[in-house]
């Protein structure tokens, strides 16, 4: 296990955009900008709450989290934030969490079945949490996420090797369309991490399938993939969704730039797409191409920012670098987003 935590930091030193605090007066993530998220969305309990959302929690909130907190070199809010994770969400029998907690009902798990992006999420802030910190247990964990993806929800369909949103519902017989994926659940960046915690070519094929897809998912005049998309016969919005680019798909010029993609080309059409008129980015209605909600927050306006950044070089307005959280959501994409310039491209701020 020690020359696993050494291949793991070895790796994401040389490759990842934000695998490791510099030190502990250092960190990716200023304290004060992790004490402002965690007095907003970190309970006692270890929960991360989305306040746009009844207030639940969920194996993504958890596995952000979990990655802010190592980001912000902080070991006993990781620890906090993990333990909430193992003992209320890793309840499943093939090692995957469940990925809805919600503290209004009793049991407060009110869906079994996961989501995939909470499970690589939450093992790739362990591998990373593990190496750095030399804590065997969080590489054990991460290690059993890992392979338990691999077994689950890695899978091969028509050619590819593709992502499950989750180990139930999303493959035919089941469904008529299926297997549907959703674009946003490949965390590109943790895709390597995965493949060093349980060894096998899947992983690369799921990376390069994974970006071959994000190329050709070009749908409606806005040429944005949708949320959800099925790859029954070709790619296209799935029965069942709104064929749209929402909340989900906003993250994935963040996730792209994080992982170190440089192609201009992709990045650029994914940020003219998700623009709307009044230069904020909004989710849209893919037939039509017709905006249906206007992005304004920060955390949404920090990804075309984060792209600029990356392609030509703009500096980050100064609007984007303030941190005052509101939503969940996008104020984990600006943290994301904010540790990843200062990380990589200082120059931009």
């Amino acid at each position: 296990m020690r020359a696993l935590q050494r291949f793991i930091l070895a790796l994401c030193m040389g490759v990842f955009s934000v695998c490791a605090p510099a030190s502990a007066q250092n960190p990716t993530i200023p304290a004060q900008a992790w004490e402002a998220y965690k007095a907003k969305f970190l309970d006692a309990s270890g929960r991360i709450i989305d306040n746009a959302n009844g207030n639940i929690s969920h194996s993504e909130g958890q596995g952000y989290g979990l990655l802010l907190a190592y980001l912000a070199n902080n070991p006993s809010d990781f620890e906090q934030i993990w333990y909430f994770t193992r003992t209320e969400l890793l309840l499943r029998d093939d090692g995957l969490a469940v990925w809805k907690w919600d503290p209004t009902v009793t049991p407060h798990v009110t869906d079994t079945n996961n989501a995939s992006d909470g499970d690589i999420l939450i093992a790739y802030a362990l591998a990373m949490a593990g190496s750095s910190w030399r804590n065997q247990n969080y590489l054990t964990a991460a290690t059993k996420i890992a392979e338990s993806l691999l077994s689950h929800v890695v899978v091969k369909s028509g050619g590819r090797t593709i992502l499950l949103p989750g180990a139930e519902g999303f493959m035919a017989p089941g469904r008529k369309d299926g297997p549907v994926i959703n674009p946003s659940y490949l965390i590109f960046e943790a895709i390597p991490v995965m493949a060093v915690l349980a060894p096998s070519d899947a992983w690369q094929a799921l990376s390069d399938d994974g970006m071959t897809l994000l190329r050709a998912m070009q749908f409606g005049p806005r040429k944005l993939p949708a949320d959800w998309v099925s790859l029954n016969r070709h790619p296209q919005p799935a029965e069942g969704f709104d064929p749209e680019f929402g909340y989900n798909a906003i993250r994935i010029p963040l996730y792209l730039a994080r992982a170190g993609v440089t192609d201009k080309a992709l990045l650029d059409r994914l940020s003219t797409g998700l623009t709307a008129g009044d230069g904020a980015p909004a989710t849209f209605d893919l037939p039509s191409g017709h905006p249906k909600q206007s992005l304004s927050d920060p955390g949404y306006r920090i990804v075309n920012d984060v792209v600029a950044c990356v392609t030509r070089g703009t500096k980050i307005p100064a609007s984007s670098r303030q941190f005052a959280p509101s939503l969940y959501y996008p104020s984990t994409l600006q943290l994301l987003g904010l540790a990843f310039v200062g990380e990589k491209h200082p120059e931009c701020l």
